[in-house]
């Protein structure tokens, strides 16, 4: 595993709503990392940015060395619930 670097990251929906301002965070190489806070206030879109799913608007975010856009390869994000429903729920609804 690397260690996770952002630098001024910075992260605005439709050019009006911040959804992170000026963050700066360092995550050590095997570091075990909580990110908390309220409803809104930019965890998982940090997070997206950090898995390459969201392009910061300004500043850096590095993987070791390498910037996240060019580190995408051999990433990927499990996410917490699934988008599809399972096969018997979508027959009970067309029932």
């Amino acid at each position: 595993m690397s260690s996770v670097t952002l630098n001024g990251i910075r992260k605005a929906f439709d050019g009006r709503v911040n959804a992170i301002e000026q963050l700066d965070l360092h995550i050590q190489d095997g570091e075990f990392f909580v990110l908390l806070g309220p409803s809104g206030c930019g965890k998982t879109t940090t997070l997206r940015c950090i898995a390459g799913l969201e392009e910061p608007d300004s500043g850096t975010l590095l993987l070791g060395q390498r910037a996240v856009a060019d580190s995408r390869q051999g990433l990927f994000v499990a996410p917490e619930k699934r988008n599809m429903e399972s096969p018997q729920k979508t027959e009970n609804k067309a029932r």
